[in-house]
């Protein structure tokens, strides 16, 4: 079957399994299905084969089995395994969930950013308005603080106009899209460091919360819940492991207890216990990044005293560097209190999965088959062989660790969780811790231990046995899978937190896949000219038709329904009066020619001359 086709009938199966549920009142999840259906297909007595096609008939068997475990609400294995798949669909690296937290943080702010960085602004008005969008964004990617909180804008207002006025807002227009979010995140690191500075001096801080003492008063509430539930939990492991123990050397008492699922209760108590332990390790951490943290900005806020002191001004390049520090701590003192809250829900989630105990094991049967037992602690059992060693020279083909003879001997990734691996293989899976002080066996790359010598003289005897007795029992029961960390032997089931970390070189190969081939019908790129002719008489054609076109003219032509296919545009300025102004007014006037003739000089008739003088210049108004 093909892989797209093989993935369609799985999510045809997943579907009408949770419409099923559904049917019954009962809501599952489609990764809670999945699960369900691997389990009951790796089930060796359900009798499915995973090497060849399902038939109508499979599928058919594969949704009444699942729907018949998924309904049924009185089975701790059911409880363990919706226990894991929700630990697994919400639980992460402490690195992931901060990364997840900042993503959606950044979504959120994506809208309020996007009006900032591609307004426009020109006239007062608009500008106004860009400035309080930019204290708005101040405030909610700080968190200090509410944006519709009168107070609080105030102050964020008037600690960025500190560094940043109201009149560079020409030039922070001018910047390009990605500039313009780095300032913004920039400024909103000072403006940050700037409130909490005042907050420290007594002068600010309206709606800013005291993160550092929150967190030193939740950190040990929610440390000290998680102790009191692991403490409760391990309590009820004890009491189940001691009563199997009881019943692996009573077969009728084995019998008896058979119906009651006592081993399936226990391996729920005990994923119950190591989820709690790994949301403890990371509360651990919290605490510890939180006491470096506090001391840390202790000492900033000190320096920024020293630094400050009395002046009246002080260079930026003293100051924003400090101020900046500040901010990303508050930061981090923000991202451990989202990490505690994530935790301390998923904690709470959690409880809801041991709820079939007091149900099948009321208080008054409890008391009854621990008549006569001791219940031992993991601590005393380790205790009770703690002087028993494997002797180095009863083995000279295996290798055996030792405390004192190993580096980082706490640090070994031990199989199956730390428990002994022999007694688990041979009590049908009966879950006792390993003692790392008998000896740590190293087979095949991988450390196993032991709850006592003998144990790990039988295991060491034929490992390869027990092994492969571990993995049918995992087949049967499929919650030992993650509980035991058996992914590599299982690689269809493996955690999503846990993919990372699969040896890759560790899965097998597949066995039968589909695959094709094709073969090119030319390897080789042609190489025919297609301009080669082999008549001469084409060739003289060809020529004559090259000629004729030196005498040719080229003719264009435009029909109505091509004319119009192209718009243009064209711009004019117009015509218009223009003028110039001086600043003084002047002139000049063009004196007329004098034009004066004088007649007579010749004589005449008379011995006496007369002169006549006749002025023809023109007045001056008629020039």
């Amino acid at each position: 079957m093909p892989p797209t086709q093989a993935e369609s009938v799985i999510k045809n199966i997943i579907r009408e399994i949770g419409q099923e549920c559904a049917a019954h009142g009962e809501i599952v999840s489609e990764t809670l299905v999945a699960f369900m259906v691997k389990a009951v297909v790796l089930d060796p007595s359900n009798g499915f084969n995973t090497d060849r096609t399902l038939i109508k008939g499979d599928v058919q068997k594969l949704v009444k089995l699942c729907v018949t475990r998924l309904l049924d609400s009185k089975n701790p294995s059911l409880d363990t395994i919706k226990m894991q798949v929700y630990f697994d669909m919400n639980y992460t690296s402490r690195e992931e969930f901060l990364e997840e937290h900042h993503r959606v943080v950044e979504s959120r702010l994506s809208s309020v950013s996007r009006e900032i960085t591609d307004s426009r602004a020109c006239v007062r008005e608009e500008l106004e308005s860009l400035y309080r969008k930019i204290v708005s964004y101040v405030l909610l990617r700080s968190g200090l603080g509410s944006p519709t909180d009168i107070k609080t804008v105030r102050e964020a207002t008037a600690a960025l106009q500190s560094v940043f006025p109201q009149a560079e807002l020409g030039t922070f227009l001018t910047l390009s899209k990605k500039d313009k979010e780095r300032q913004l995140k920039e400024l909103t690191m000072i403006v940050t460091g700037i409130r909490l500075f005042n907050r420290d001096c007594g002068k600010g801080g309206e709606g800013i919360d005291d993160l550092p003492a929150i967190l030193q008063e939740a950190i040990p509430a929610t440390t000290q819940h998680i102790d009191s539930q692991l403490e409760v939990v391990q309590d009820q492991a004890y009491r189940y492991t001691a009563i199997l123990e009881k019943a692996v050397k009573n077969p009728l008492l084995s019998r008896e207890l058979q119906p009651y699922m006592l081993k399936e209760a226990l391996y729920n108590v005990r994923q119950y216990e190591i989820f709690l332990q790994i949301i403890l390790s990371d509360i651990i951490t919290c605490a510890q990044e939180v006491e470096l943290m506090i001391k840390q900005l202790g000492a900033q806020l000190e320096q920024l005293k020293f630094t400050v002191k009395s002046k009246t001004a002080v260079p930026t390049s003293q100051v924003l560097p400090i101020f900046i520090a500040l901010s990303n701590l508050w930061t981090s003192f923000q991202d451990e209190t989202v990490l505690i809250s994530i935790l301390s829900n998923l904690t709470t989630h959690l409880e809801p999965f041991l709820g079939t105990h007091e149900l099948f094991f009321p208080e008054k049967m409890m008391q009854a088959l621990l008549d006569g037992v001791t219940v031992k602690t993991d601590v005393c059992r380790m205790k009770e062989h703690i002087e028993e060693r494997v002797n180095l020279a009863d083995f000279r083909k295996l290798e055996w660790l030792f405390p004192e003879t190993t580096a980082n001997f706490d640090k070994l990734l031990i199989q199956y969780r730390g428990f002994c691996a022999y007694t688990f293989a041979t009590t049908d899976g009966l879950l006792l811790p390993g003692n790392p002080a008998v000896g740590i066996l190293k087979y095949k790359e991988k450390y196993y231990t032991f709850n006592t010598r003998d144990a790990a003289y039988s295991f060491a005897e034929n490992p390869e046995n027990y092994i492969d007795k571990i993995r049918e029992k995992a087949k049967k029961n499929a919650e030992l899978i993650q509980l035991l960390e058996l992914h590599q032997q299982f690689e269809t089931l493996i955690p999503y937190s846990q993919m990372k970390d699969v040896d890759k070189h560790n899965i097998k190969p597949i066995a039968r896949c589909e695959s094709s081939t094709q073969t090119d019908t030319h390897l080789l790129p042609p190489t025919i000219v297609r301009s080669y002719e082999w008549n001469e008489w084409e060739l003289r054609r060809k020529a004559i038709k090259l000629a004729n076109l030196r005498r040719k003219v080229t003719h264009s032509v435009q029909t109505d329904l091509s004319h119009m296919r192209r718009e243009n545009c064209s711009q004019v300025y117009p015509s218009k009066d223009a003028s110039t102004q001086s600043m003084r007014e002047g002139g000049s006037s063009r004196v007329p020619r004098p034009q004066i003739y004088i007649a007579g000089f010749r004589g005449g008739h008379t011995k006496t001359t007369y002169e006549v003088k006749v002025n023809l210049t023109r007045a001056i108004d008629e020039t």
